[in-house]
């Protein structure tokens, strides 16, 4: 089996993060709390079956309420998650966001507290009659479900929707715990590792073995570009490599399949950005002086030959979307 090449990054590469990004970094938990409908399966539940001793085997749990009833607190959980996946970078047990981009998460965020708990409040409005539509689903097994009921009250108790956000302000230096800037030290690495995955997967769900995609393929591509972007002080390389995107999405045609070079340019900068090594490097040979449009036409070369693509297509006949991309200055906050 080959050797992972994102735990050998993790090993090898020397990129640290300086503690002074905690002036321009904002730190948001998320807490969600979804009721499970779940309760343990008792002895009792089965009557005078005879079962196993508890060392040997152990009862599992019964579902009170149907799954599906709950499915859409799971649904804008994921939602948030993925929200803040795209904006910020992991950190602390949450999410690492810039400043600037903290309103507008927030802005989001709330939009769907609003729609989770508008969809509490319909669930419990009708409770009692979803537990007995429950219950006559499973006439053979009322009783084990009767017995474990519990009170609108006890769910409501259970559901809810907040995050906190909040800033660290880093003390004295000579008073900075060592575990404070380890975490902040790894940033860089958790950033481009979350950019690799990200790139793994739009390569699986759109590129791989294509030889036409259709500009609906950009959209992770650009959800790539928003992220760097907005994170580029947490680490040098992330900004010159969000300009190669941005140049690289100009010089896609606005309209039609892309085709051709254009695609293997596209597969070309995927195949970078799922290397956390090769972006790193090639952010350096940004700041050293190479432009990115050399480095595109570098990517489109190597492609060519690393990347064969296949006979297949994929089908997107969706209307073609406004290409453009909103270029913003890019600060290094005096960190390079």
């Amino acid at each position: 089996m080959s050797p992972n090449p994102f735990l050998l990054w993790r090993k090898n590469m020397k990129t640290t993060t300086d503690v002074t990004v905690l002036k321009h970094l904002m730190v948001l938990n998320l807490d969600v709390s979804i009721w499970s409908a779940r309760k343990k399966l008792t002895p009792s539940d089965f009557g005078g079956v005879e079962l196993p001793p508890e060392e040997l085997a152990s009862l599992g749990s019964k579902k009170i309420c149907n799954p599906e009833n709950l499915r859409i607190f799971g649904t804008l959980k994921s939602r948030a998650v993925n929200l803040l996946d795209r904006t910020g970078v992991r950190f602390i047990g949450g999410w690492g966001i810039s400043q600037k981009m903290a309103d507008q998460v927030v802005k989001e965020l709330q939009v769907i507290h609003d729609e989770f708990m508008t969809a509490k409040d319909n669930f419990l409005n009708t409770y009692d009659q979803t537990i007995l539509d429950w219950i006559n689903q499973h006439p053979d097994w009322k009783n084990i479900i009767g017995n474990s009921i519990v009170g609108a009250d006890y769910v409501r108790s259970r559901m809810g929707f907040k995050w906190q956000l909040f800033q660290l302000a880093a003390p004295k230096k000579k008073f900075i715990h060592d575990g404070l800037k380890k975490e902040v030290s790894k940033l860089g690495h958790t950033l481009y590792g979350e950019i690799a995955r990200a790139a793994e997967d739009a390569w699986k769900k759109c590129y791989s073995g294509k030889d036409k995609v259709s500009h609906k393929a950009i959209s992770p591509l650009k959800s790539i570009y928003e992220k760097l972007n907005g994170l580029s002080f947490v680490e040098p390389n992330a900004a010159p490599i969000a300009d190669l995107l941005r140049i690289a999405f100009d010089k896609i045609p606005t309209r039609g399949f892309i085709t051709g070079a254009d695609l293997l340019m596209l597969q070309g900068v995927l195949a970078l950005l799922r290397d956390p090594d090769s972006l790193v490097e090639h952010g350096k040979s940004i700041i050293n002086g190479k432009t990115p449009s050399d480095i595109l036409q570098s990517l489109t070369k190597d492609n060519d030959s690393r990347c064969p693509v296949l006979e297949s297509s994929i089908d997107l006949s969706e209307p073609i979307p406004n290409n453009e991309i909103t270029e913003q200055s890019i600060d290094s906050f005096g960190l390079w």
